[in-house]
C-alpha cells in the first residue's frame, strides 16, 4: 500500500506552498486567539482534504490561486467542525493532543470554531469564488443536518442501516465531496466533470467513515481513541447496525440494555464488541466499505492513465486499508 507521502508527490511543491498560504489565513490581532490558533497550526492533522482538492484539480486541469483558495477554505471549514465537534461530544483530546474546550474552555471554542468558519467565507469572497462558496456552505449545511439526525436517532437507539449511511453521507462524505468538487470547480467550470467528481468524493467519504468505525473495534494508542468508544458513546455505527440484525430477540436486549447505560463498564464495552464479531459485524461493514471504494475508482475509469489518477486511486485504497 503507498503511503501518503507517495499520494502526494503529483503535487508535492503545490502541498508545501499551500502549508504557508493556509498559515497566513490564521493570524489575529487578539492575543488569546492569535496563541490559539498557533496551537491549530502545530496540531494539524494529515491533510487529507487539501491533498484531495489539489489532485482533484490537477486531474482536471491546471492547478491555480484559486484551487489554493479552496484547499484553504476547505481545511477551514475542517478545523472548524473537529473543533465544534469536540465541544458536542465534549472530547478532551484531539489526536492525541488537548482539544481547545479541554485547554480553555467549551464557550472559547465554539468561538474559535466560528471564527475559522468565518475566516474561509471571506476568503471565498474576497476572491470572489462565489461557486465555491455555494458548494461549502451546502456541505456545511448537511455536516449540521448529520449531526442533529445522529444526536436524535441515538437518543431513541433506533439507528437502521439506511438512517447510518444518510448520516454518514451527511456528516463525512458532504466534506470530501465538497473538497473533489471545488477541486474540480477551481480548473473547470464544466457541469458534468465537477458532479462526477462530487460523487467520486461521496463514495470516499463513505468508504472513509465506515474505516473509521471498524477501527473502533481495533483501537490503540495508534489510532489516536480506545477499542469500544463509539460504544461507550452510545454511537451506533454499521458493524453493530448489522450485528443487532442478525442477533435474536434476546441478546438484542442484552445489548441494548448495555448501549442505554450512560457508564459502561470495560467487561460490558468488551461484551458488546464480542457480541459484534461473533455475528460477523466487521465483516459486513468491511464488504461495504469495499463497495462505496469501488464505486469511487470506477468513477475515475475514463480520465487517462497519469501519475495523479493513480494517486487517487492509491488515496482511495490508503482510505480503507488506514490503520488510523
Amino acid at each position: 500500500m503507498s503511503t501518503l507521502l507517495d499520494i502526494k508527490k503529483p503535487v508535492a511543491a503545490e502541498m508545501r506552498d499551500f502549508e504557508s498560504y493556509f498559515n497566513r489565513t490564521l493570524q489575529s490581532d487578539i492575543p488569546l486567539f492569535r496563541t490559539i490558533l498557533n496551537y491549530v497550526i502545530r496540531r494539524k492533522g494529515k491533510q487529507m482534504r487539501p491533498l484531495l482538492v489539489f489532485l482533484t484539480a490537477k486531474l482536471n486541469g491546471t492547478i491555480n490561486e484559486t484551487t489554493y483558495v479552496a484547499a484553504t477554505f476547505i481545511e477551514l471549514l475542517h478545523t472548524a467542525t473537529l473543533v465544534h465537534d469536540d465541544v458536542v461530544d465534549d472530547a478532551s483530546e484531539r489526536r492525541g493532543l488537548k482539544s481547545i474546550n479541554a485547554l480553555y474552555n467549551s464557550k472559547i471554542a465554539v468561538l474559535v470554531g466560528d471564527y475559522l468558519l468565518a475566516q474561509g467565507l471571506l476568503i471565498s469572497v474576497e476572491k470572489n469564488k462565489f461557486n465555491m462558496l455555494g458548494i461549502v456552505s451546502a456541505a456545511v449545511k448537511e455536516i449540521v443536518k448529520g449531526e442533529l439526525v445522529q444526536l436524535q436517532k441515538t437518543r431513541k437507539l433506533d439507528i437502521k442501516e439506511k438512517d447510518y449511511f444518510r448520516i454518514i453521507t451527511m456528516k463525512t462524505a458532504a466534506l470530501i465531496s465538497a473538497c473533489t468538487a471545488c477541486g474540480a470547480s477551481s480548473v473547470t467550470e464544466d457541469e458534468e466533470t465537477i458532479a462526477r467528481m462530487k460523487s467520486f468524493g461521496e463514495n470516499v467519504g463513505i468508504a472513509f467513515q465506515i474505516k473509521d468505525d471498524l477501527l473502533d473495534y481495533s483501537g490503540s494508542n495508534m489510532t489516536g481513541k480506545r477499542e469500544g468508544n463509539d460504544i461507550k458513546e452510545k454511537k451506533i455505527t454499521l458493524p453493530l447496525i448489522h450485528a443487532l440484525r442478525e442477533a435474536g430477540p434476546i441478546d438484542r436486549r442484552k445489548i441494548i440494555r448495555i448501549l442505554r447505560k450512560k457508564k459502561k463498564g470495560r467487561k460490558e464495552i468488551q461484551g458488546v464488541i464480542d457480541f459484534v464479531k461473533n455475528h460477523k459485524g466487521l465483516e459486513y461493514a468491511e464488504l461495504k466499505m469495499q463497495e462505496y471504494s469501488d464505486r469511487a475508482i470506477h468513477l475515475l475509469d475514463n480520465y487517462p492513465e497519469s501519475e495523479t489518477k493513480s494517486a487517487l486511486i492509491e488515496f482511495v485504497i490508503f482510505s480503507t486499508l488506514r490503520k488510523t
